[in-house]
């Protein structure tokens, strides 16, 4: 890193971060060398989001101004910087599964089944009523493509018929079970 960019970083941390708060010059030093690096580790944590990765290292930075007594000077603070980084990154996935997923209604709303309405039941036993009123080949064609969902192409190999009869057969089938109800 360049002395301008270094000298740019260390304003941004100095009025943004620790502001008020006495902080030893090593230690900032080794924060201002290994923002790069954090932030590398950090949009690698975050699958590359970049807004994620920023939030990550400055949530990492001032974690390690907080416990900056707990750092062992001569030691490596990238590597102690990771294992903050790290921490915070699990902390917040675990939450966002706990609580993210377990409080969304869309998961919820997917897994309920409601039971259909009276008036659904009954319309479904009439038409089953009116289908067995129906020629077997219409009943066949209807319950393949309609109720199995079988391909046309399906149904005529299975039927062993060619395709144009299968469209014409479930045409009137349709036509002949709209006019029973």
């Amino acid at each position: 890193m360049n002395t301008a960019a270094q000298a740019n970083n260390a304003h941004v941390i100095n009025h943004s971060i620790i502001n008020n708060v006495q902080v030893n010059t090593a230690f900032e030093e080794g924060i201002l060398e290994n923002r790069g690096p954090l932030k590398l580790f950090a949009l690698r944590l975050t699958n590359g989001n970049q807004a994620e990765a920023d939030d990550l290292v400055q949530e990492t930075i001032l974690r390690a101004i907080e416990k900056e007594h707990l750092f062992e000077p001569g030691t490596s603070f990238f590597k102690w910087g990771c294992k903050i980084m790290f921490n915070l990154f699990a902390t917040e996935y675990r939450r966002k599964v706990r609580f993210d997923t377990q409080y969304d209604p869309d998961i919820y709303l997917e897994q309920r089944s409601v039971e259909p309405s009276q008036e659904s039941i009954v319309d479904w036993h009439r038409m089953e009523t009116k289908m067995k009123e129906l020629p077997e080949h219409h009943r066949e064609i209807i319950s393949m493509i309609c109720v199995n969902g079988l391909s046309y192409e399906e149904a005529a190999a299975k039927l062993n018929i060619e395709m144009g009869t299968v469209r014409s057969r479930l045409s009137r089938a349709r036509e002949n079970l709209t006019r029973l109800m």
